[in-house]
């Protein structure tokens, strides 16, 4: 394991100083993020190739988890729903999360309010896994991987337009998201191979939301030379096409080098 991690820390880097940790467990990739007591990240540990069976092993092998301090777990995964918050009941999960796909022996459930609670994030995580986490943690919360970026729009809505669909790409996975006049319309994650299967899912949204294709403005978060993504290709199809980085709501201390190679949303922006 250790030869598929990444270090990137401050020039003063002691683990002394982490105050409390946010992990953002991607399909193949685990990022951990130490911070200290002002909320500066001082240390990011990035596991490649990373199984997510493997976490309870890491828990008592990487050195940012054997402090005690409180940590957040942030799962990216196809199973969660959004629930509006005047019809979300406690103790419902089930119920809610019963589209998603089949229900999971031995798990538990938990959810995140966002937008003044207009809105619930619901996913769950296996009973074991959670029991294993907890005995590491004594303080310890979990959100869906998709908080940050729908946390993000609500804070950047009064900025779209009538028509918008905001893609954030991760890996082989993006997450949609489609407003009209500025209230959340559709939100899902997809898995993809190429461009072109974000080309389709934009697409069927445009049609299922009836959109202008004229007028609709797409924009894409994590687009690189690598993924082939630029602004010339995305002009082929659409009129009003943009390419963004989210605004920075997280703040490092001195020396951090390297950082931009991780293309990663939650280094600019997380929910918090």
């Amino acid at each position: 394991m250790e030869s598929n991690l990444k270090v990137f820390k401050s020039d003063r880097f002691d683990v002394e100083d982490a105050s409390s940790l946010s992990l953002f467990l991607y399909p193949d990739s685990l990022f951990i993020f130490a911070k200290d007591k002002n909320q500066r990240t001082i240390c990011i540990h990035e596991y490649i190739n990373f199984n997510w069976n493997s976490l309870e092993q890491l828990v008592i092998s990487d050195h940012l988890l054997k402090v005690d301090i409180p940590a957040k777990i942030y799962l990216h995964q196809p199973y969660f729903s959004l629930v509006p918050g005047v019809l979300f009941q406690p103790n419902q999960e089930v119920s809610y999360l019963r589209f998603a796909g089949d229900q999971k022996s031995n798990t538990s459930y938990f959810n995140t309010p966002l937008d003044s609670n207009n809105l619930q994030v619901l996913s769950s995580i296996p009973e074991r896994l959670k029991k294993s986490l907890e005995s590491r943690f004594s303080e310890l919360t979990f959100h869906h991987g998709s908080v940050s970026f729908l946390s993000y729009l609500f804070k950047e809505r009064f900025n779209l337009i009538g028509q918008e669909i905001l893609v954030s790409l991760f890996g082989n996975q993006i997450y949609t998201a489609a407003f009209s006049n500025q209230e959340l319309a559709a939100f899902n994650i997809f898995s993809v191979e190429s461009k072109e299967d974000i080309l389709k899912y934009v697409m069927i949204l445009i049609e299922q939301l009836k959109f202008d294709r004229n007028h609709v403005r797409i924009s894409v978060f994590g687009a690189t030379g690598e993924n082939g993504i630029n602004e010339e290709w995305g002009k082929e199809y659409f009129f009003n096409f943009r390419l963004l980085a989210p605004h920075v709501n997280q703040n490092y201390t001195h020396g951090f080098k390297h950082l931009k190679s991780v293309n990663l949303f939650e280094t600019n922006w997380q929910f918090d």
